[in-house]
């Protein structure tokens, strides 16, 4: 957990996304006064106040002509393809420690090798399965009353991104303690697929049955949702080594509890119904 905050200004890249937004707010909470938020459209980003909204984009390194220049620490968003060019600028610039959303090297290994390699002092976040995910269960709930996936016999810990962009935050804010620490955080326990959607039943009060399919069944289903990363993301699911215990990183990190499914499917219960 943070302790007294250091005088330092913070860069987060991809402040407009899904959980750059969240890094914002989670820094903003934390006291850090001196915030620049990397966007492609700094009218459009609706920042809070006091937080600096810088123009630039991670996919083309030169538009990053001076972003960098004063940054103490930074949280990078996952961009494999210029991950190196983008530290790179960083490092020449002076920055000391990036907090990197990475994760599993078999998929992430370009971003994890460029991290490492920068120069720069480094935290990396490998976070298990987003709860946000589990929207794309939507379109085949309304449609069919049924999630449809192959079976499979392990659990996973699914997070919620604010937990992540939490941790990221505190870390942001810590001492030295972090560098060169990779982090595979978790949400607070390991459920199976059945008790996932037992949750969405129970909680969002709507009458949803798992179903057991087979690969091919399940892609046809996703795919109105997710497109052609239905395949993958099927074929991940039946990959027998696709297990991640639950761990307390996220408490151990930030003081707070991680939140639960049942908390998550609360807060966003409109998907659901």
């Amino acid at each position: 957990m943070p302790g007294s905050l250091p005088s330092m200004t913070v860069l987060v890249t991809g402040a407009t996304g899904n959980i750059g937004r969240k890094v914002v707010d989670h820094l903003v909470a934390l006291g850090v006064s001196d915030i620049r938020a990397l966007t492609t459209s700094p009218e459009k980003a609706a920042l809070p106040d006091g937080v600096t909204p810088v123009l630039g984009y991670l996919g083309k390194p030169e538009s990053l002509e001076g972003v960098f220049d004063g940054v103490e620490r930074m949280y990078l968003a996952p961009l494999q393809s210029t991950a190196v060019a983008v530290l790179e600028l960083a490092r020449v610039a002076g920055v000391r420690h990036v907090v990197a959303l990475t994760g599993d090297a078999s998929w992430w290994a370009e971003q994890v090798a460029a991290v490492e390699n920068s120069g720069v002092g480094w935290t990396q976040l490998g976070p298990g399965e987003f709860m946000e995910n589990y929207a794309m269960w939507t379109e085949q709930i309304n449609r069919t009353g049924a999630v449809h996936e192959p079976e499979r016999h392990v659990a996973q810990s699914p997070i919620a991104m604010d937990d992540i962009a939490r941790v990221a935050a505190a870390v942001l804010c810590s001492g030295d303690e972090h560098l060169s620490k990779r982090y595979p955080i978790t949400g607070p326990e390991a459920v199976t697929r059945q008790q996932l959607v037992q949750t969405i039943a129970d909680v969002a009060g709507v009458d949803v049955r798992y179903v057991i399919s087979s690969p091919e069944e399940a892609v046809r289903e996703l795919r109105p949702t997710m497109g052609d990363r239905a395949q993958w993301y099927v074929d991940t699911l039946t990959d027998p080594d696709f297990e991640q215990p639950a761990n307390t990183l996220v408490a151990d990190l930030t003081g707070y509890p991680g939140t639960t499914f049942a908390q998550w499917v609360a807060d966003n219960v409109g998907l659901f119904r």
